[in-house]
């Protein structure tokens, strides 16, 4: 006979999948290979016991980084388990909770936010989850709107998922450790509107086809209006940070969600919300300013769309810090984003050097092993190449590899960056006074 759930995979995602299922007084089972001290406390906290990979079970929720060919997934879903991911799980127990879907390869944290920030501030009590923290699973009870960011590896394992609303903010190359090709790498994307019918809504980019049966609703990242065109906030009163594709997504996302919800669009609302809007700690987030030399982070740009964005829209001139673990970013895109406008790139890490060496710009190497010395020195480089406080210009992180070589994860990254950063200005403060 078949046991009930098994959570397969703890961590963040996972934990979410216990704590919600402990207050939906199901029982379940869990299973984590390698699991940390606090997967453990929470699971003996909430009375789950250690379930057997080996054994049968009705369903099994996987956490989004265990791969969907991983054998025991495979062998349970041979003896009869259908394999579920958190966002699926939610649908189904909480199915009259409209959800807001947004992926792509690059922009759908930030796309996410500010479409929950502009529901709030049309008066809907809306959370952003999923991809972002937090896990959807502890912000569904309570809200009237959920808007998930949703990763390719979750859009792997939602069976039968419909969404009112769903954004592409674009299509790119990542994850092919993971994926193997682009093709597939784009069908799981593209799961996120297999589920939608004709009155549903898709929001994707000017010129990517898509094929669904929603309502398609292009956006122009230089117009950031309604479906009928007219224009809610021009580009150029955005906040600072705030880029505009993201805004114009972010607009028409909002527009469908409240017409779907039948309650009125207001543009005068959505515009203050955009004028209210903040960015993303820690994506393209000017954290310092020496002089007239702006510091800006944007540690999460390891993909090519992303640091690309990063690039074009940093004021030139810029020193731009590389480095990090290769992960087999396309560079061409980013040889042309960076002519004319990188004036020396300021390559760290394990892969910075051969990252710097392979976009032809003029650079130079900060070495070490220490993360916060290498960030502090790498941050001084970039301010004496461009001439000092009065040069103007960027001190850009936008780094295309990874952390993981000097740094537990792209936020202690950045958060480096900011404190190296935040003690230039300090320094350049005293010498002022």
């Amino acid at each position: 006979m078949a046991n009930g759930v098994l959570i397969y995979g703890a961590g963040r995602s996972g934990r979410g999948v216990a704590r919600f299922l402990a207050r939906e007084g199901v029982e379940a089972e869990w299973h984590d290979a390698r699991p940390s001290a606090e997967d453990e406390a929470l699971m003996q906290e909430l009375g789950l016991v250690r379930g057997d990979p080996g054994g049968t079970y009705r369903t099994v929720v996987a956490a989004p980084g265990v791969p969907i060919d991983h054998p025991d997934l495979l062998a349970l879903g041979a003896r009869g388990a259908e394999i579920i991911g958190e966002v699926a799980l939610a649908a189904r127990l909480r199915p009259e909770l409209p959800l807001v879907g947004v992926t792509g390869t690059a922009g759908k944290g930030g796309t996410t936010v500010l479409i929950a920030h502009l529901l709030r501030a049309a008066g809907l009590n809306a959370r952003e989850g999923g991809n972002i923290d937090p896990p959807l699973l502890d912000v569904v009870d309570g809200a009237e709107v959920a808007v998930v960011e949703l990763s390719s590896f979750q859009l792997e394992r939602v069976p039968g998922l419909r969404l009112p609303v769903a954004v592409v903010t674009n299509l790119g190359v990542d994850h092919l450790d993971r994926h193997r090709t682009v093709e597939a790498y784009h069908a799981a994307k593209l799961n996120i509107t297999a589920g939608q019918a004709a009155g549903d809504v898709l929001v994707v980019p000017a010129g990517l086809a898509v094929p669904t049966r929603a309502q398609v609703r292009p956006f122009q990242p230089d117009r950031i209006a309604l479906a009928d065109g007219r224009e809610v906030l021009p580009a150029e009163r955005l906040p600072e940070g705030l880029h505009p594709a993201n805004a114009a997504a972010a607009v028409l996302a909002a527009e469908a969600l409240l017409t779907h919800l039948g309650r009125p669009v207001e543009m005068e609302v959505l515009a203050q919300g955009l004028w209210t809007a903040r960015p993303v700690a820690g994506r393209f987030e000017t954290v310092a300013r020496v002089g007239q030399v702006r510091f800006i982070e944007d540690s999460i740009a390891t993909r090519t769309l992303a640091v690309e964005a990063a690039l074009t829209r940093a004021p030139a001139p810029v020193a731009w810090l590389v480095g990090g673990r290769d992960k087999g970013a396309d560079l061409a895109p980013l040889r042309e984003a960076a002519r004319d406008r990188v004036k020396r790139v300021i390559a760290f890490g394990e892969d910075g050097e051969a990252l710097a060496r392979a976009l032809g710009l003029p650079f130079e190497v900060v070495t070490g092993a220490d993360g916060d010395a290498v960030m502090r020195a790498a941050v001084r480089a970039g301010l004496e190449a461009l001439g000092g406080p009065q040069a103007g210009g960027t001190v850009l992180l936008a780094p295309i590899g990874t952390s993981f070589d000097l740094f537990t994860d792209y936020k202690a990254r950045g958060a480096s960056f900011a404190r190296a950063a935040r003690a230039l200005a300090a320094e350049a403060a005293e010498v002022r006074a």
